[in-house]
């Protein structure tokens, strides 16, 4: 399906006019982001814990270490997952009118452990490439044990939403006549050139995709 249907959790009710079900909407901003923000509850308390992701379809997918708290709470456990991309502050005329243009997601749904050996070999692989396209066949494959170590928990992007702002700042109308500056001081993402690790042990070329090294670009 194109559209994903809203429910009870995913449906936005504050600006519903920036609300976004569609599908392509959620996967493009949940592609261009790096970073995602876990909830989940462990011993009767609430965490909320960043880290990388990857997108593979209709599935999210998260790893880390075996004894990681996190996967092993969301694994058959609800969780709720953030993604937020920031495009811009927007400065009104009156304080209370400042806000921000971004784009984020919001999914809930539960997750489960990626079993079987070829499909987490792909998942890890879709990690890895999510970060940095190329690196995945460059740089050495895990071994067996650290393989077996890995945990990799997906969760299904079913229950979703998207919401997104744009635009200049929404004032008062008689606020429109006050002298104060008002506008949008767009966002950029940008990345430096790639420092060499010191320990190097042989003069090795700054592969391609690290020298030019850039994130989808957001629309316009």
């Amino acid at each position: 399906m194109s559209t994903i249907q809203p429910t009870t959790r995913t449906k936005i009710r504050r600006k519903p006019d920036r609300a976004a079900y569609e599908r392509a909407a959620i996967e493009a901003i949940l592609d261009e982001g790096l970073i995602c923000q876990v909830a989940f509850v462990a011993d009767g308390k609430p965490y909320l814990i960043p880290t990388a992701y990857a997108r593979d379809g209709r599935w999210l997918y998260l790893h880390g270490a075996r004894s990681n708290r996190m996967l092993r709470a969301i694994i058959g456990g609800e969780t709720c997952i953030s993604v937020t991309l920031l495009d811009g502050l927007v400065l009104a005329r009156s304080v209370l009118h400042h806000s921000m243009n971004y784009r984020s997601v919001v999914i809930f749904g539960q997750g489960e452990e990626v079993t079987d050996a070829e499909q987490k070999s792909h998942a890890l692989r879709y990690v890895v490439e999510h970060i940095i396209p190329g690196r995945w066949a460059d740089a050495r494959q895990p071994s067996d044990q650290e393989f077996t170590a890995t945990l990799v928990v997906r969760v299904p992007l079913d229950e979703c939403s998207a919401k997104v702002r744009t635009g200049p700042a929404v004032d008062e109308e008689d606020d429109l006549r006050l002298p104060v500056w008002a506008g949008v001081i767009p966002t950029k993402q940008s990345w430096l050139p790639p420092e060499p690790d010191a320990l190097l042990m042989q003069p090795v070329e700054v592969p391609a995709y690290a020298a030019a090294y850039s994130r989808p670009a957001k629309p316009a």
